[in-house]
């Protein structure tokens, strides 16, 4: 099988790079040849695969920088995908798409159905929902995968940035009632080779979620590093009105995660195994 990964040097194109099964051969498409920033480049890339199926990490994540940055955010994370998807639609190859629960306002406590209707409260989550209507406008056979909290050896994130001010600092001060599912890009990775399998196999698709279990909050998440890390260092929590940034956060990032196991076999993931195996590649490098 051959699988096409759109995605420079992310998190999840990482890990897709280095999990792909024995009988799978992938291709990464980076920036170079798809500036996801210029549509057309996109489109022209997908055109010249000989792939199977499609798995997109690519996108604009810098949730921040987003709110002042937004027709770019929204180009990269909507214009784009919707040509990809277009391209897809029309070689009959199946997409895999990763989205987010920023497509949600975080309201409630229920986790988030995918069949639920979106709200999203800042550019990012925008941009990212344009960017799934996108896909289902094109008529490709396709599975939109929104997930959340990622955290891998990779790149920059949480645990990471929890483990050096860790180190540095006696004690923190960490948001308690945003409520989410840490997610390990590893997981993300082989959910994707699993769905896209699927798909290119004859499934028909649709919008799932897929994030780590348990849930709990980015300050419980915090000790569970530190206690796995044997960092001595105290968590005292806030709220998120302590801790203002410009984009807004969902407090309610709980997913409901069934139809993914229901449609392709995928169960959620234990995040803490993910943790300890991250944190055991980091202590190592």
């Amino acid at each position: 099988m051959k699988i096409a990964v759109f995605g420079g040097s992310g998190q999840v194109a990482s890990e897709l790079m280095r999990r792909a099964p024995a009988d799978v051969s992938v291709t990464r498409i980076g920036r170079d040849r798809a500036d996801f920033s210029a549509p057309d480049t996109v489109a022209k890339a997908a055109r010249t695969l000989d792939a199977n199926a499609i798995i997109n990490a690519a996108a604009y994540t810098a949730v921040d920088r987003a709110e002042s940055e937004e027709d770019l955010a929204t180009r990269i994370n909507g214009a784009s995908v919707g040509a990809l998807a277009d391209v897809c639609a029309d070689r009959a190859i199946p997409l895999v798409h990763l989205s987010t629960d920023y497509v949600f306002d975080g309201s409630g406590i229920t986790p988030w159905s995918p069949n639920m209707p979106p709200n999203p409260i800042g550019a990012y989550g925008r941009g990212k929902r344009i960017g799934e209507d996108l896909i289902r406008q094109s008529g490709a056979r396709h599975a939109i995968v929104r997930t959340s909290w990622v955290f891998s050896a990779f790149g920059t994130n949480f645990v990471k940035t929890m483990l050096r001010l860790g180190r540095e600092r006696d004690e923190l001060r960490i948001v308690a009632d945003q409520i989410g599912g840490p997610t390990p890009a590893a997981d993300i990775a082989e959910m994707c080779f699993a769905v896209a399998r699927k798909l290119a196999n004859g499934a028909s698709g649709g919008t799932y979620h897929f994030a780590g279990t348990p849930a709990l909050s980015w300050a419980d998440f915090a000790r569970e590093i530190f206690d796995q890390s044997k960092i001595q260092c105290d968590i005292v929590d806030i709220p998120t009105t302590d801790y203002p940034t410009p984009a807004a956060r969902p407090l309610n990032s709980r997913m409901d995660c069934a139809h993914l196991f229901n449609d392709f076999g995928v169960s959620q993931p234990d995040w803490r195994i993910g943790l300890t195996s991250v944190l055991k590649e980091l202590s190592t490098a």
